[in-house]
């Protein structure tokens, strides 16, 4: 009885043993098959969250850039729809009114040139030279007792100018301010005897500047040398042509005076503005 016992203890425990073995040898298999010798077990890789993206640099805010665009060329469209400078030249023919009427005749040229700095669209200062021939009638030479005669006219202005703008194509504008006038004249061959009474026409010539009853005796009355100041005023129309330079009418009425003399003629020019 003792010995199955022993026997039966002895089995068991070689059960146990083999059992404790196996399982030794089953894990150190399991640990070679995941490790490889001389190898430090991999560490399991761990999740990795993505990584949060560095923000873009934000583009400028185009949305504002074209607005600022737009403000800046509405701008430059409000500052520039108007030229800072005008230049104008112009020819005609003239009108004469007052005492000019009664000895020179109509008709005479006129050429005109100036310039134009503007304030605005509406509001400039011009300043222009114009010429003007004053041809005197053949009863004045004939009461001055000349074969012929040239009389000119030299004036510079500077005035206000006014622009109207009517259309895209037109623009009217008006114009006032004071004038120079620098009337000069000769006579030919001229027979009229030093010292004789002095007449209208003399007076006018200039002649009798220093003496009202007769001619100097010297022979210097046959030429004629007057400065005037006065004024003078005008208005004109100009039609833009597509090459941006524009045409334009201009009528004036010049005036001036020195001594109770006058000078008093109306040019009518056309010509070009840019």
């Amino acid at each position: 009885m003792m010995g199955k016992f022993a026997a039966t203890a002895s089995a068991l425990a070689l059960l146990i043993l083999t059992s404790l073995v196996l399982t030794i040898l089953l894990g150190a298999q399991g640990v070679a098959q995941t490790t490889p010798a001389g190898q430090t077990p991999a560490t399991p890789p761990v999740a990795q969250q993505p990584a949060t993206p560095t923000p873009a640099a934000k583009p400028p805010d185009s949305s504002q850039e074209p607005a600022e665009e737009q403000s800046s060329s509405s701008r430059r469209k409000r500052v520039h729809d108007y030229k800072n400078w005008v230049y104008n030249v112009g020819a005609g023919a003239n009108l004469d009114s007052g005492a000019t009427r009664t000895w020179v005749r109509q008709g005479g040229f006129v050429a005109a040139a100036g310039v134009a700095r503007n304030g605005n669209k509406y509001l400039g200062l011009r300043a222009d030279f114009i010429f003007a021939n004053l041809p005197l009638r053949d009863s004045t030479q004939e009461l001055a007792q000349a074969s012929g005669a040239s009389t000119h006219a030299y004036s510079v202005t500077l005035d206000p100018i006014i622009n109207i703008p009517v259309t895209k194509l037109y623009t009217g504008y008006v114009l006032l301010g004071p004038s120079f006038i620098h009337r000069s004249g000769s006579l030919n061959s001229d027979n009229t005897v030093p010292g004789s009474p002095c007449n209208s026409f003399w007076n006018w010539w200039g002649a009798c500047q220093s003496s009202n009853f007769n001619i100097p005796l010297s022979g210097n009355f046959v030429n004629s040398s007057l400065n005037e100041f006065g004024y003078n005023l005008g208005a004109g129309v100009t039609r833009k042509m597509p090459s941006g330079v524009e045409f334009y009418g201009e009528f004036r009425l010049m005036h001036g005076s020195h001594n109770g003399i006058t000078t008093d003629y109306r040019p009518i020019t056309i010509g070009f503005r840019w």
